[in-house]
């Protein structure tokens, strides 16, 4: 069974708004083994999207669209689905009433307008959608499929997920599972370099690498008539990549390095405290990204000069002016003396040269070095990034979680 997915949107077509429905949609029909072989996005004009419409058809069995449902006068998905398959518009009396009741909920006057949001082309499946007003529809005639879905993803997604998975199950043979492998700290042609035999070897499951900002992650998807023969089926290779790559993979399934670090120092319950200088906060923020984090966080502090850093961490002058603010030393004493100060089990501390100017040969652009006091043992790390200074800042903040994770582990095993 073919689909076809396509966007309906000037506003789409213009890049204005990036297309993430046709992301998700096409993960959710792999998952039902149903194959997607085009995305296709056009704007808001009749003629060209009756012309999508013929070529969908043509090559898919089911076209699925996203947007074009709203009240304005340039949305008109079902209009055109109408025309398509020579079927008139219909008012459903029921629609109608749930957006009256919608807007009384409101406070708001229905306009004509918005009544023109329970018009479906005669013979229509109609689609509900609790999150906002305009509905969705399907069209079954001649052994094809037109599944209409509003634009807004928080509309579309809720709608797909209850209404039309289940709808879509009695075209699935089988089922595809799917699952992430995230890794950190190697380059992605390494990597491949690594597990080349394996990829040229894939049959069921495949695999498929992407690059991240920040990671590279392993997508297995691998079919099977039942979800726990797809899974089986997958172990294997699993298996093999874990030997071929365990010491950089740090975790499964949609879970960062961040979220994964939190949720450690949460079910340890170990504070921790930052001291920064080249990330300027970035640790510290993503902390806070994390849900209920003021449990563990103690105190966050920017030291960028080196005043602060002998003011507020201890840091000793004559520490700075032997090996300088960007060392191995500073590191050690900056992450032992926040922890001191905030009386936290782990201290966390970055210092390097960010750039783009500010480097010399012993120390150029993109060098840090990385602190970590860990239950009165202190570690460090040398790193050399390279990139603008954004990415130096961002990557340093990923090594951290990095380091820290393998730490937390560790220590989890010993306790």
């Amino acid at each position: 069974m073919k689909v076809e997915i396509i966007a309906v949107g000037t506003e789409v077509l213009m890049g204005d708004i990036v297309n993430t429905n046709a992301q998700y949609i096409a993960r959710m029909l792999s998952m039902l083994g149903l194959g997607t072989y085009y995305h296709s996005a056009v704007g808001d004009n009749a003629i060209r999207l009756k012309e999508m419409l013929e070529v969908g058809f043509e090559r898919a069995d089911i076209v699925i669209t996203t947007g074009g449902l709203g009240p304005t006068k340039d949305d008109l998905t079902k209009e055109v689905a109408g025309e398509f398959f020579n079927e008139e518009m219909v008012l459903d009396e029921a629609t109608l009433k749930n957006i009256e009741d919608y807007f009384k909920r409101l406070g708001r006057p229905l306009s004509d307008n918005n009544k023109k949001q329970a018009y479906f082309p005669k013979g229509s499946k109609i689609i509900p959608n609790p999150h906002g007003t305009a509905p969705g529809c399907i069209i079954e005639k001649d052994n094809k499929a037109l599944i209409m879905l509003p634009g807004p993803p928080s509309e579309m997604k809720p709608m797909f997920k209850d209404y039309i998975t289940p709808y879509l199950s009695k075209y699935s043979s089988g089922i595809l599972v799917s699952t992430v492998i995230r890794l950190f700290g190697i380059g992605e042609s390494r990597m491949e370099e690594l597990i080349e035999d394996i990829i040229k070897e894939q049959v069921n499951p495949t695999i498929a690498p992407y690059a991240q900002k920040g990671g590279l992650i392993l997508r297995l998807t691998s079919w099977g008539k039942t979800r726990e023969e797809a899974l089986d089926s997958m172990e294997p290779v699993k298996k093999l990549l874990y030997e071929r790559l365990g010491d950089h993979i740090y975790g499964e399934g949609d879970k960062g390095l961040e979220t994964l670090v939190c949720e450690e120092l949460i079910s340890q319950g170990l504070k921790v405290s930052a001291a920064e200088s080249c990330t300027g906060g970035m640790i510290s923020s993503s902390l806070v990204n994390y849900p209920g984090i003021s449990q563990i966080f103690d105190e966050g502090h920017v030291t960028y000069s080196n005043a602060a850093k002998i003011k507020y961490l201890g840091v000793k002058e004559e520490t700075l002016t032997k090996y300088g603010a960007v060392s191995r030393q500073t590191a050690y004493e900056m992450a032992e003396g926040v922890a001191k100060a905030s009386g936290s089990d782990i201290g966390i501390s970055t210092t390097g040269i960010a750039g783009p100017s500010g480097g010399s040969k012993d120390k150029p652009v993109g060098l840090v070095y990385i602190g970590i006091s860990f239950k009165e043992e202190v570690y460090t790390y040398k790193i050399n990034i390279t990139g603008d200074r954004q990415k130096v800042r961002h990557m340093t903040t990923m090594w951290v979680f990095y380091y820290l994770l393998e730490l937390l582990k560790k220590y989890a095993k010993i306790g």
